[in-house]
C-alpha cells in the first residue's frame, strides 16, 4: 500500500469519523476536519488526538468550516504546507433534516444545500488547484442511496441536496479526468445504528405548519424505527469505512466510479446499474469516452504494468 495524504470533511462524527480513523489505521496520513475545533468540537478533536497517540497513527484534527471559502482554502494550504502535496479528498460533510417539506422555509432549504452541496464546492475550489497542478489525486464522495433508491417521506430537502451533490460529483468527474484526477462515489444506504445521523437531524422552524401534518405522526416520528426494522443485525457503518479504505488503497487508474453499501435494499443498486450503463454509453456516443477515466500519469501507468 502506498501512503496517501488525505483530507476528510465532516470528520467529527459518523462515517466521516469512522472513515478518517480507518484510513489512518491503514497507514495513511489523515487530516480529520471539522469546524470550531477550539470551541464546540474541542472534545471531538481531543478524542482524535488521544486516539492517534494511543494507536501511533497519523490522524490530525483540522479546522475546516465548509460554509466558509476562506476556511476551506486555509485548510488545503495547511495540508500542502505540512505534507508537500495532497492525494485524496473525501467529501463527506453533510447534515440531515427531517420534517414536512412545506414547513421548511426557502432560507432553511438554502442552508441544507449550503452544507451538503455548496460546502463541497468550496472544498473543490480549495483543493483542485493543487491536484490539477500535480496531475493526480482522488476526489472521493460520500453520497446516499436516497439519490436513486426509494426513501421515506419527510426527508425532502436532504434528498434534494444529496441528489444535487451526486450530480455535481458526476459532472466534475468528466471535467477533471484529463488532469489525472480520479473520482469515486461511495453510496451508503440507511444506517440507523452506529451514527448520529437521525438523532442529530434538524427540524423545520415553522412548528405550526409541521403540526398541521399531525395525521402523519405515525410515519414522521417512526422513520428511524421503520428503517431499523428493515436493517439486518450485521449492518454496521464500519462497512462503509472499510470500503473507503479499500478504494483509497487501489492503484491509480483502477478505482471504481461508484460503490454501494446498502443493507436495507432500497432499490438503488438496481437503478444505479441502469443509470451507469446509460451514462457510459451516452458519453461514448457523443465522442467523450476518454473522459470516463482519469488520464493516469506515465509513471503511474508503468506501476500498473509492473514496469
Amino acid at each position: 500500500m502506498q501512503k496517501q495524504i488525505i483530507l476528510v470533511t465532516g470528520a467529527g462524527t459518523g462515517i466521516g469519523k469512522l472513515g478518517a480513523q480507518s484510513l489512518a489505521e491503514a497507514g495513511h496520513v489523515v487530516y480529520a476536519s471539522m469546524r470550531d475545533i477550539a470551541g464546540r468540537n474541542a472534545g471531538r478533536a481531543a478524542e482524535l488526538r488521544s486516539l492517534a497517540a494511543a494507536k501511533n497513527i497519523q490522524l490530525y484534527p483540522l479546522e475546516l468550516d465548509v460554509l466558509s471559502q476562506d476556511s476551506a482554502d486555509a485548510a488545503a494550504a495547511t495540508i500542502v504546507r505540512e505534507q508537500g502535496h495532497l492525494d485524496v479528498v473525501m467529501q463527506n460533510a453533510g447534515h440531515l433534516v427531517v420534517g414536512p417539506t412545506e414547513a421548511f422555509t426557502p432560507e432553511e432549504i438554502v442552508k441544507v444545500f449550503d452544507t451538503n452541496v455548496l460546502g463541497a464546492q468550496r472544498v473543490n475550489r480549495a483543493v483542485l488547484p493543487y491536484l490539477r497542478r500535480q496531475e493526480s489525486g482522488l476526489i472521493l464522495w460520500i453520497s446516499s442511496t436516497t439519490t436513486k433508491g426509494g426513501f421515506p417521506p419527510f426527508m425532502g430537502p436532504y434528498g434534494a441536496a444529496k441528489a444535487a451533490m451526486d450530480s455535481l460529483a458526476v459532472t466534475l468527474a468528466y471535467e477533471i479526468a484529463r488532469f489525472g484526477i480520479e473520482t469515486s462515489i461511495v453510496v451508503p444506504g440507511a444506517f440507523t445504528r452506529g451514527t448520529d445521523h437521525f438523532p442529530s437531524a434538524g427540524k423545520p422552524a415553522d412548528a405550526a405548519t409541521a403540526a398541521a401534518y399531525s395525521r402523519y405522526d405515525g410515519v414522521m416520528d417512526q422513520i428511524g424505527e421503520r428503517l431499523s426494522a428493515l436493517t439486518p443485525d450485521n449492518a454496521d457503518p464500519q462497512a462503509v469505512a472499510d470500503e473507503i479504505v479499500r478504494i483509497v488503497g487501489l492503484p491509480a487508474g483502477t478505482r471504481p466510479m461508484r460503490s454501494l453499501i446498502d443493507f436495507v435494499g432500497d432499490g438503488a443498486t438496481e437503478v444505479f446499474e441502469v443509470s451507469e450503463r446509460v451514462r457510459i454509453e451516452f458519453a461514448k456516443r457523443i465522442g467523450m469516452g476518454d473522459l470516463l477515466e482519469a488520464k493516469v500519469r506515465r509513471q503511474e501507468a508503468k506501476k500498473l504494468r509492473g514496469s
